[in-house]
């Protein structure tokens, strides 16, 4: 019988890791806390339609994923966004001159996700807290006391301060972990029940609270009946406000936006607030993935490499290359 690699987390780093470990042909085993895949690049479900809260959309610069887009964008899991896109500085719009290629998933943001778990063995609403060594093997604990195992090696793809209370065995790759730092993010979504008189589709925000604004709408794949935007506070001003009410971060950003666009703003027929504790990673890194090759755990996420999709599905890659290197 063969025994599975243990994967936590199906952001897009864990999915990574899983598909080319299940290519190379290895059994895996993914878990997660969420009820679905996809990290921050999946997508909520809403009275006002399927929302993008997370990852808004993302770019392909190294070689290897602008072949893995490709095969998305064959497969009809992503398509190009080319939104109208503008800067809004103290508080004054301008077209942006940024002509970089901006990928979305179809019909939302989460179909990457899942057309990347497609039938792996996966385990949803499974809060790993402990991974430990025993006959040689790993096994996991879960949150209920359950154990899961025996597996032969163990990915964590989770955010750095979760993956270091899971790296209790490998105190060297705990305290890489323990000195990342992540930023968080507040994430507001507003329905509008006609549209907003705007030609912006997407916006790069300075001097505000806000950092981001986007029409849903305008993404490829989207059959939204009402103009829904989705809103992207700082990190400075996220981590500010972290614990205020999500009634009171939805009228703020509200009225943060309507200073951006400074025409009339009605009331949304529809409004959402979602906290991104571990949004981005502060300071750029480049760290590929941790290994511990002697023990056979490894850990990768977008906080190794830069904080975009791209440095996640990287990681995740490279968590895999070094279990096979190892493995030969």
């Amino acid at each position: 019988m063969t025994v599975p690699i243990a994967i936590i987390g199906t952001g897009i780093a864990g999915l990574s890791a899983a598909q080319a470990l299940h290519q190379a042909g290895h059994a895996v085993q993914l878990f997660d806390k969420a009820r679905g895949p996809g990290g921050r690049v999946s997508s909520k479900r809403s009275e006002a339609g399927a929302l993008d809260l997370g990852a808004q959309y993302f770019t392909a610069r190294d070689r290897r994923f602008v072949s893995q887009v490709q095969q998305w964008k064959e497969a009809g899991h992503v398509a190009e966004w080319k939104p109208a896109l503008y800067n809004c500085k103290g508080g004054q719009l301008s077209p942006s001159p940024d002509e970089q290629t901006r990928w979305v998933g179809t019909p939302r943001m989460g179909a990457i996700a899942r057309a990347m778990l497609d039938e792996l063995p996966s385990t949803f609403s499974c809060r790993i807290t402990e991974v430990f060594h025993g006959a040689s093997l790993w096994h996991l604990l879960d949150a209920e006391g359950n154990q899961h195992g025996p597996f032969s090696h163990v990915v964590i793809a989770v955010p750095p301060a979760q993956a270091t209370a899971l790296l209790a065995t490998a105190p060297k790759l705990a305290a890489v972990t323990a000195g990342v730092q992540m930023e968080p993010t507040w994430a507001v979504a507003l329905a509008f029940d006609e549209a907003l008189n705007t030609a912006m589709q997407g916006c790069f925000v300075q001097d505000s609270a806000l950092d981001w604004v986007a029409r849903n709408r305008s993404k490829p794949g989207r059959d939204d009946a009402r103009d829904t935007w989705v809103l992207h506070a700082t990190s400075a001003w996220s981590k500010e406000h972290l614990d205020l009410p999500k009634e009171a971060v939805i009228d703020h950003l509200h009225g943060a936006f309507a200073e951006i666009l400074d025409c009339a703003m009605p009331a949304p027929s529809f409004s959402q607030a979602h906290r991104w504790l571990y949004a981005r990673p502060a300071g750029g890194r480049d760290l590929g993935a941790l290994a511990d090759a002697h023990l056979g755990l490894y850990a990768c996420g977008d906080w190794c490499m830069s904080g975009r999709v791209e440095g996640a599905w990287l990681s995740g890659h490279d968590a895999a290359r070094r279990l096979l290197e190892h493995l030969q």
